[in-house]
Protein backbone atom coordinates (compact mmCIF):
# COMPACT_ATOMS: atom_id res chain seq x y z
CA UNK A 1 0.00 0.00 0.00
CA UNK A 2 2.74 2.37 -0.82
CA UNK A 3 0.76 4.51 -3.71
CA UNK A 4 -1.38 7.70 -2.50
CA UNK A 5 -4.29 6.55 -3.64
CA UNK A 6 -4.45 3.40 -1.69
CA UNK A 7 -3.26 5.36 1.48
CA UNK A 8 -5.65 8.14 1.07
CA UNK A 9 -8.49 5.71 0.96
CA UNK A 10 -7.26 3.30 3.29
CA UNK A 11 -7.29 6.34 5.65
CA UNK A 12 -10.84 6.82 4.56
CA UNK A 13 -11.92 3.57 5.80
CA UNK A 14 -10.17 4.33 9.00
CA UNK A 15 -12.14 7.47 9.58
CA UNK A 16 -15.54 5.50 8.54
CA UNK A 17 -14.77 2.66 11.11
CA UNK A 18 -14.19 5.12 14.05
CA UNK A 19 -17.95 7.27 12.91
CA UNK A 20 -19.96 5.07 12.10
CA UNK A 21 -22.91 5.72 9.94
CA UNK A 22 -21.25 8.52 8.57
CA UNK A 23 -19.27 7.29 5.07
CA UNK A 24 -20.65 9.60 2.91
CA UNK A 25 -19.06 12.63 4.83
CA UNK A 26 -15.73 10.86 4.61
CA UNK A 27 -15.70 9.99 1.24
CA UNK A 28 -16.74 13.68 0.61
CA UNK A 29 -14.12 15.26 2.50
CA UNK A 30 -11.95 12.95 0.36
CA UNK A 31 -13.36 13.99 -3.11
CA UNK A 32 -12.42 17.26 -1.91
CA UNK A 33 -8.80 17.00 -0.45
CA UNK A 34 -8.31 15.14 -3.79
CA UNK A 35 -9.83 18.46 -5.80
CA UNK A 36 -8.50 20.66 -3.70
CA UNK A 37 -12.08 22.15 -3.49
CA UNK A 38 -13.90 23.53 0.03
CA UNK A 39 -16.37 21.06 2.21
CA UNK A 40 -19.02 22.84 4.37
CA UNK A 41 -20.82 20.89 7.00
CA UNK A 42 -24.10 21.48 8.22
CA UNK A 43 -25.94 20.14 10.58
CA UNK A 44 -27.52 20.28 14.75
CA UNK A 45 -25.00 20.11 17.43
CA UNK A 46 -23.61 16.28 18.17
CA UNK A 47 -23.33 15.01 14.48
CA UNK A 48 -19.64 14.91 14.74
CA UNK A 49 -18.78 18.04 12.37
CA UNK A 50 -15.69 18.54 13.40
CA UNK A 51 -14.62 15.38 15.07
CA UNK A 52 -14.40 13.84 11.62
CA UNK A 53 -12.88 16.98 10.26
CA UNK A 54 -10.14 16.61 12.98
CA UNK A 55 -9.49 12.77 12.92
CA UNK A 56 -9.01 12.83 8.93
CA UNK A 57 -6.14 15.91 9.99
CA UNK A 58 -4.97 13.55 12.27
CA UNK A 59 -4.16 11.50 9.59
CA UNK A 60 -2.35 13.17 7.70
CA UNK A 61 1.37 14.11 8.25
CA UNK A 62 4.16 16.39 7.51
CA UNK A 63 1.61 19.29 7.91
CA UNK A 64 -0.03 21.17 10.63
CA UNK A 65 -3.99 21.90 10.65
CA UNK A 66 -6.00 24.93 11.79
CA UNK A 67 -9.18 24.66 13.62
CA UNK A 68 -11.34 27.75 14.99
CA UNK A 69 -14.51 28.88 16.24
CA UNK A 70 -15.59 32.10 14.96
CA UNK A 71 -17.87 34.30 16.62
CA UNK A 72 -19.42 37.97 15.83
CA UNK A 73 -16.46 39.51 17.64
CA UNK A 74 -13.32 37.28 16.18
CA UNK A 75 -10.65 39.75 15.11
CA UNK A 76 -8.26 38.70 11.98
CA UNK A 77 -5.26 38.18 14.00
CA UNK A 78 -7.18 35.30 15.88
CA UNK A 79 -7.11 33.25 12.57
CA UNK A 80 -4.15 35.35 10.32
CA UNK A 81 -2.22 35.93 13.11
CA UNK A 82 -1.05 38.99 14.77
CA UNK A 83 1.79 42.01 12.72
CA UNK A 84 4.94 41.25 13.67
CA UNK A 85 5.95 43.81 16.85
CA UNK A 86 9.39 43.75 15.44
CA UNK A 87 9.35 44.68 12.14
CA UNK A 88 6.13 47.47 13.39
CA UNK A 89 8.61 48.96 15.50
CA UNK A 90 10.39 49.39 12.52
CA UNK A 91 7.37 50.91 10.23
CA UNK A 92 7.42 47.77 8.60
CA UNK A 93 3.52 46.21 8.89
CA UNK A 94 4.07 42.09 8.62
CA UNK A 95 2.01 39.23 10.01
CA UNK A 96 3.50 36.54 11.62
CA UNK A 97 1.94 34.12 10.85
CA UNK A 98 2.98 30.57 12.54
CA UNK A 99 1.08 28.25 13.99
CA UNK A 100 -2.15 30.46 12.16
CA UNK A 101 -4.16 29.69 9.36
CA UNK A 102 -1.56 30.75 6.56
CA UNK A 103 0.27 27.71 7.49
CA UNK A 104 -1.89 25.09 7.95
CA UNK A 105 -2.74 22.13 5.47
CA UNK A 106 -6.02 21.52 6.72
CA UNK A 107 -8.65 24.24 7.83
CA UNK A 108 -11.61 24.22 9.86
CA UNK A 109 -14.09 26.88 10.83
CA UNK A 110 -16.66 26.08 12.83
CA UNK A 111 -19.65 28.31 12.77
CA UNK A 112 -18.33 29.83 9.74
CA UNK A 113 -21.33 32.12 9.30
CA UNK A 114 -20.31 34.25 12.43
CA UNK A 115 -17.85 35.62 10.21
CA UNK A 116 -17.27 39.86 10.42
CA UNK A 117 -16.74 42.30 8.26
CA UNK A 118 -13.32 42.87 9.48
CA UNK A 119 -12.13 39.14 8.18
CA UNK A 120 -14.64 38.40 5.53
CA UNK A 121 -12.72 39.59 2.15
CA UNK A 122 -9.34 37.99 3.51
CA UNK A 123 -11.43 35.03 4.12
CA UNK A 124 -12.84 34.99 0.75
CA UNK A 125 -9.70 35.53 -1.05
CA UNK A 126 -8.02 32.43 0.79
CA UNK A 127 -11.03 30.03 0.57
CA UNK A 128 -11.18 31.01 -3.41
CA UNK A 129 -7.55 31.91 -4.57
CA UNK A 130 -6.05 30.29 -1.59
CA UNK A 131 -4.09 33.28 -0.97
CA UNK A 132 -3.18 35.19 1.81
CA UNK A 133 -3.91 39.10 1.49
CA UNK A 134 -2.87 41.77 3.91
CA UNK A 135 -2.48 45.29 3.03
CA UNK A 136 0.70 44.88 0.88
CA UNK A 137 1.53 41.30 1.98
CA UNK A 138 0.54 38.43 -0.33
CA UNK A 139 1.11 35.01 0.64
CA UNK A 140 0.15 31.48 -0.93
CA UNK A 141 -1.79 29.31 1.33
CA UNK A 142 -0.82 25.48 1.54
CA UNK A 143 -3.96 24.63 2.65
CA UNK A 144 -4.73 21.25 1.31
CA UNK A 145 -8.34 21.73 1.57
CA UNK A 146 -10.72 24.12 4.35
CA UNK A 147 -13.97 22.89 5.89
CA UNK A 148 -16.34 25.20 7.02
CA UNK A 149 -19.39 23.88 9.61
CA UNK A 150 -22.81 25.10 10.98
CA UNK A 151 -25.99 23.79 12.06
CA UNK A 152 -27.86 27.33 9.98
CA UNK A 153 -27.45 28.65 6.68
CA UNK A 154 -26.96 32.03 5.94
CA UNK A 155 -29.68 34.59 5.81
CA UNK A 156 -27.58 37.48 5.51
CA UNK A 157 -27.32 38.26 1.79
CA UNK A 158 -23.70 39.38 2.77
CA UNK A 159 -22.81 36.24 3.60
CA UNK A 160 -23.69 34.41 0.70
CA UNK A 161 -20.77 34.91 -1.20
CA UNK A 162 -19.04 33.23 1.88
CA UNK A 163 -21.39 30.14 1.35
CA UNK A 164 -20.90 29.94 -2.52
CA UNK A 165 -16.77 29.35 -1.58
CA UNK A 166 -17.87 26.43 -0.48
CA UNK A 167 -18.12 23.89 -3.25
CA UNK A 168 -19.11 20.66 -1.54
CA UNK A 169 -22.01 21.02 0.72
CA UNK A 170 -22.21 18.10 3.03
CA UNK A 171 -25.84 17.28 5.36
CA UNK A 172 -25.05 15.77 8.49
CA UNK A 173 -27.66 14.27 10.69
CA UNK A 174 -27.94 11.66 13.51
CA UNK A 175 -27.20 8.18 12.76
CA UNK A 176 -29.89 5.52 11.53
CA UNK A 177 -31.61 4.44 15.30
CA UNK A 178 -30.65 0.64 14.22
CA UNK A 179 -26.55 1.76 14.26
CA UNK A 180 -27.00 3.56 17.31
CA UNK A 181 -25.39 0.40 19.52
CA UNK A 182 -22.60 0.39 16.95
CA UNK A 183 -21.66 4.68 17.28
CA UNK A 184 -21.70 4.23 21.45
CA UNK A 185 -19.17 1.23 21.06
CA UNK A 186 -17.06 3.38 18.41
CA UNK A 187 -17.61 6.65 20.54
CA UNK A 188 -15.96 4.86 23.99
CA UNK A 189 -13.08 3.91 21.45
CA UNK A 190 -12.78 7.25 20.45
CA UNK A 191 -11.84 8.27 23.83
CA UNK A 192 -9.86 6.14 24.77
CA UNK A 193 -7.43 5.45 21.45
CA UNK A 194 -5.32 2.48 21.69
CA UNK A 195 -2.63 1.58 18.77
CA UNK A 196 -1.66 3.40 15.40
CA UNK A 197 -3.58 4.83 12.67
CA UNK A 198 -2.87 4.62 9.13
CA UNK A 199 -1.24 8.46 7.55
CA UNK A 200 -1.01 9.90 4.17
CA UNK A 201 1.61 12.56 3.77
CA UNK A 202 0.84 16.01 2.70
CA UNK A 203 3.21 15.65 -0.12
CA UNK A 204 0.91 12.59 -1.15
CA UNK A 205 -2.05 14.79 -1.04
CA UNK A 206 -0.59 17.34 -3.35
CA UNK A 207 0.45 14.53 -5.91
CA UNK A 208 -3.29 13.66 -6.13
CA UNK A 209 -4.32 16.88 -6.71
CA UNK A 210 -1.94 17.31 -9.57
CA UNK A 211 -2.74 13.90 -10.91
CA UNK A 212 -6.79 14.92 -10.40
CA UNK A 213 -6.12 17.99 -12.77
CA UNK A 214 -5.24 15.52 -15.61
CA UNK A 215 -8.12 13.13 -15.23
CA UNK A 216 -10.25 12.78 -18.86
CA UNK A 217 -13.31 14.05 -18.41
CA UNK A 218 -14.41 13.73 -22.21
CA UNK A 219 -16.37 10.64 -21.82
CA UNK A 220 -19.53 12.80 -19.29
CA UNK A 221 -18.88 15.91 -20.85
CA UNK A 222 -22.25 16.08 -22.82
CA UNK A 223 -24.17 14.63 -19.57
CA UNK A 224 -22.05 17.02 -17.54
CA UNK A 225 -23.50 19.86 -19.57
CA UNK A 226 -26.71 18.95 -20.23
CA UNK A 227 -27.27 18.15 -16.36
CA UNK A 228 -26.31 21.67 -15.90
CA UNK A 229 -28.66 22.96 -18.07
CA UNK A 230 -31.44 20.78 -15.87
CA UNK A 231 -30.05 21.93 -12.84
CA UNK A 232 -30.30 25.55 -13.64
CA UNK A 233 -33.88 25.05 -14.80
CA UNK A 234 -34.95 23.17 -11.73
CA UNK A 235 -34.43 26.19 -9.89
CA UNK A 236 -31.06 25.22 -8.79
CA UNK A 237 -28.38 28.49 -9.26
CA UNK A 238 -24.95 26.96 -10.85
CA UNK A 239 -22.60 29.84 -11.87
CA UNK A 240 -20.35 29.36 -14.83
CA UNK A 241 -17.64 29.59 -11.80
CA UNK A 242 -19.27 27.14 -9.82
CA UNK A 243 -19.53 24.99 -13.12
CA UNK A 244 -16.18 25.09 -14.09
CA UNK A 245 -15.18 24.33 -10.60
CA UNK A 246 -16.84 21.37 -10.02
CA UNK A 247 -14.99 19.32 -12.93
CA UNK A 248 -12.90 19.10 -10.28
CA UNK A 249 -14.59 16.96 -7.72
CA UNK A 250 -16.17 14.46 -10.95
CA UNK A 251 -12.04 13.73 -11.61
CA UNK A 252 -11.59 13.29 -7.91
CA UNK A 253 -14.67 10.60 -7.75
CA UNK A 254 -12.81 8.54 -10.98
CA UNK A 255 -9.21 9.44 -9.09
CA UNK A 256 -10.02 7.71 -5.82
CA UNK A 257 -11.19 4.67 -8.12
CA UNK A 258 -7.87 4.56 -9.83
CA UNK A 259 -9.50 5.69 -12.78
CA UNK A 260 -7.71 8.00 -14.93
CA UNK A 261 -11.29 8.74 -16.96
CA UNK A 262 -14.15 9.92 -15.56
CA UNK A 263 -17.29 7.91 -16.16
CA UNK A 264 -21.12 8.60 -15.82
CA UNK A 265 -21.43 7.39 -12.42
CA UNK A 266 -18.56 10.15 -10.71
CA UNK A 267 -21.68 12.52 -11.27
CA UNK A 268 -22.72 11.42 -8.05
CA UNK A 269 -21.01 14.19 -6.23
CA UNK A 270 -23.05 16.80 -7.83
CA UNK A 271 -25.93 15.81 -5.25
CA UNK A 272 -24.11 18.00 -2.97
CA UNK A 273 -24.17 21.30 -4.66
CA UNK A 274 -27.33 22.34 -3.38
CA UNK A 275 -28.07 25.62 -1.19
CA UNK A 276 -31.07 24.59 0.41
CA UNK A 277 -32.84 22.08 2.31
CA UNK A 278 -35.39 21.45 0.24
CA UNK A 279 -32.99 21.07 -2.93
CA UNK A 280 -31.48 17.96 -1.30
CA UNK A 281 -34.12 15.85 -2.13
CA UNK A 282 -34.88 17.27 -5.41
CA UNK A 283 -30.86 16.96 -6.47
CA UNK A 284 -31.07 13.25 -5.37
CA UNK A 285 -33.51 12.60 -7.96
CA UNK A 286 -32.11 14.26 -11.01
CA UNK A 287 -28.66 13.29 -10.47
CA UNK A 288 -29.58 8.96 -9.43
CA UNK A 289 -31.82 9.11 -12.43
CA UNK A 290 -28.81 9.96 -14.25
CA UNK A 291 -25.84 7.79 -12.55
CA UNK A 292 -28.24 4.63 -12.62
CA UNK A 293 -27.77 4.82 -16.18
CA UNK A 294 -23.73 3.97 -15.63
CA UNK A 295 -22.90 -0.13 -15.73
CA UNK A 296 -18.98 0.43 -15.05
CA UNK A 297 -17.66 -2.35 -13.17
CA UNK A 298 -15.18 0.36 -11.02
CA UNK A 299 -18.17 2.66 -9.87
CA UNK A 300 -17.24 5.10 -6.60
CA UNK A 301 -19.09 3.20 -3.09
CA UNK A 302 -21.01 7.07 -2.92
CA UNK A 303 -22.56 6.37 -6.75
CA UNK A 304 -23.45 2.39 -5.57
CA UNK A 305 -25.78 4.10 -2.23
CA UNK A 306 -28.87 3.50 -2.94
CA UNK A 307 -29.20 2.28 -6.06
CA UNK A 308 -31.04 -0.86 -4.59
CA UNK A 309 -33.66 1.26 -2.14
CA UNK A 310 -35.43 -0.43 0.46
CA UNK A 311 -38.92 -0.75 -0.11
CA UNK A 312 -40.06 -0.27 3.43
CA UNK A 313 -38.59 2.74 3.52
CA UNK A 314 -40.09 4.14 0.60
CA UNK A 315 -43.77 2.99 1.85
CA UNK A 316 -42.99 5.06 5.49
CA UNK A 317 -41.99 8.01 3.68
CA UNK A 318 -44.94 7.72 0.87
CA UNK A 319 -47.27 7.47 4.25
CA UNK A 320 -45.17 10.46 5.33
CA UNK A 321 -45.96 12.74 2.51
CA UNK A 322 -49.78 11.66 2.26
CA UNK A 323 -50.36 13.23 5.99
CA UNK A 324 -48.45 15.91 5.40
CA UNK A 325 -50.60 16.59 2.41
CA UNK A 326 -53.47 19.09 4.02
CA UNK A 327 -53.79 21.58 0.84
CA UNK A 328 -56.43 23.65 3.03
CA UNK A 329 -53.28 24.00 5.53
CA UNK A 330 -50.32 23.99 3.08
CA UNK A 331 -49.09 26.97 1.54
CA UNK A 332 -48.32 27.15 -2.24
CA UNK A 333 -44.76 26.56 -1.84
CA UNK A 334 -44.91 23.93 0.97
CA UNK A 335 -47.07 22.65 -1.75
CA UNK A 336 -44.57 22.24 -4.24
CA UNK A 337 -42.04 21.00 -1.65
CA UNK A 338 -44.24 17.58 -1.14
CA UNK A 339 -45.14 17.73 -4.75
CA UNK A 340 -41.03 17.45 -5.35
CA UNK A 341 -40.20 14.98 -2.74
CA UNK A 342 -42.86 12.68 -4.03
CA UNK A 343 -40.99 13.05 -7.56
CA UNK A 344 -38.09 11.84 -6.13
CA UNK A 345 -39.96 8.92 -4.43
CA UNK A 346 -41.47 8.26 -7.97
CA UNK A 347 -37.88 7.71 -9.40
CA UNK A 348 -37.15 5.63 -6.49
CA UNK A 349 -39.56 3.17 -7.07
CA UNK A 350 -38.31 2.86 -10.28
CA UNK A 351 -35.14 1.09 -8.64
CA UNK A 352 -37.05 -1.48 -6.82
CA UNK A 353 -36.40 -4.96 -8.46
CA UNK A 354 -38.46 -6.90 -6.76
CA UNK A 355 -42.09 -6.55 -9.45
CA UNK A 356 -44.21 -6.85 -7.10
CA UNK A 357 -42.96 -4.38 -4.45
CA UNK A 358 -42.53 -2.37 -7.11
CA UNK A 359 -46.53 -2.60 -7.76
CA UNK A 360 -47.43 -1.89 -4.37
CA UNK A 361 -45.08 1.10 -3.77
CA UNK A 362 -46.17 2.64 -7.04
CA UNK A 363 -49.88 2.27 -6.10
CA UNK A 364 -49.37 4.59 -3.14
CA UNK A 365 -47.93 7.15 -5.03
CA UNK A 366 -50.11 7.03 -7.36
CA UNK A 367 -52.86 7.65 -4.80
CA UNK A 368 -51.19 10.33 -3.72
CA UNK A 369 -50.84 11.97 -7.50
CA UNK A 370 -54.40 11.30 -7.37
CA UNK A 371 -55.40 13.40 -4.37
CA UNK A 372 -53.04 16.04 -5.54
CA UNK A 373 -54.93 16.46 -8.70
CA UNK A 374 -58.32 16.78 -7.12
CA UNK A 375 -57.15 20.09 -5.42
CA UNK A 376 -55.99 21.59 -8.87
Amino acid sequence: MNDPISKLNHVLSYVKETFVGKDDIADLLGICLVSRENAFLYGPPGTAKSAIVRQLAKCISGGTNFEYLLTRFTEPNEIFGPFDIRLLKEGELKTNTEGMMPEASVVFLDEIFNANSAILNSLLTALNEKLFKRGKETKTLPALMFAGASNVLPEDDALNALFDRFLIRINCDYVNPDLLQQVLFAGRKLENPEGSFPEISADEIRQLQRECKQVDLAAVYEVYINTIFSLRNAGISISDRRAVKLQNIIAASALLCGRTVAVLSDLWVLKHIWDTEEQIELLEGIINNIIEKDDSANMHPQAMHNRSPNPEELMKDVKILMGKWQPSVLKLEEQNVVKDKLRFLQTRCDWIKNPEQKQFVQQEIDVLWKKMLQTI
